[in-house]
């Protein structure tokens, strides 16, 4: 008798309402999902190829938003058909650490792009996540694009003193549109100073004509991609 009672507990339990709870997953879903994903993730992977502005580029972070958006959809989409597997995987990415460092902070607008979208689609949005990924693909094009004409450039210069300085700051107020002085260092007989500067044209031959300024003993200038505020 208890033996009877324990079985038909047991199938209870495999019956219940939470465990079949299960909505089927058509093929035709999986492979327009998965194409769709793949589709926007190649957008998201050459939008970003086309605004990076950063030191040197990563194919394998650009190749990793493609994959992004891919597994996600496959994930929402396993997650909304079964109740059960939603539970197993709220348990499973909340152990999950990532710890890798986002160097530039346009990566993080592609990373969530790229998640973003897959969650949508998953979901069934799918004139969303097109139009969506559309608006701001365009959106990072052009203000992105925008900075091309006005990147800054830094001028590393060594003089003999402060004099000399002076001759070349009014050089470089006649020259360029901006500059100013991020830093200096003095030891005795030389001065060296990190001026930022804007150029009214893409031309760097005032390089030339500073190192030859009686006083400066070295002029070097490096295309710039940092973080300073002015």
């Amino acid at each position: 008798m208890n033996y009877k009672f324990f079985l038909m507990n047991f199938n209870d339990i495999f019956k219940s309402s939470f465990l079949e709870n299960v909505t089927s997953v058509s093929i035709l879903d999986m492979l327009l999902t998965i194409v769709l994903s793949f589709g926007i993730g190649l957008f998201i992977f050459l939008v970003y190829k086309k605004t990076y502005r950063g030191v040197m580029y990563s194919s394998g972070f650009g190749t990793t938003l493609i994959a992004l958006t891919m597994i996600t959809s496959i994930v929402i989409l396993a997650v909304t058909s079964n109740v059960v597997m939603s539970l197993g995987m709220v348990g499973a990415l909340s152990i999950v650490r990532f710890r890798t460092a986002i160097k530039e902070p346009l990566d993080i607008a592609f990373l969530f792009w790229a998640i973003g979208a897959g969650i949508i689609l998953a979901a069934g949005m799918i004139p969303l996540a097109i139009i969506g990924s559309v608006c701001i693909g365009l959106i990072l094009l052009v203000f992105v694009n925008k900075k091309s004409n006005t990147f800054p450039y830094m001028l590393v210069l060594n003089c003999v003193n402060h004099d000399v300085e002076i001759r070349v700051k009014d050089f470089l107020d006649k020259n360029v549109t901006r500059s100013i002085v991020k830093s200096k260092s003095a030891v005795k007989g030389a001065v060296e100073l990190n001026i930022e500067v804007r150029l009214k044209e893409d031309n760097t031959d005032f390089i030339g004509i500073i190192s030859e300024i009686p006083g400066v003993n070295s002029a070097v200038l490096v295309s710039y991609n940092g973080d300073y505020m002015g």
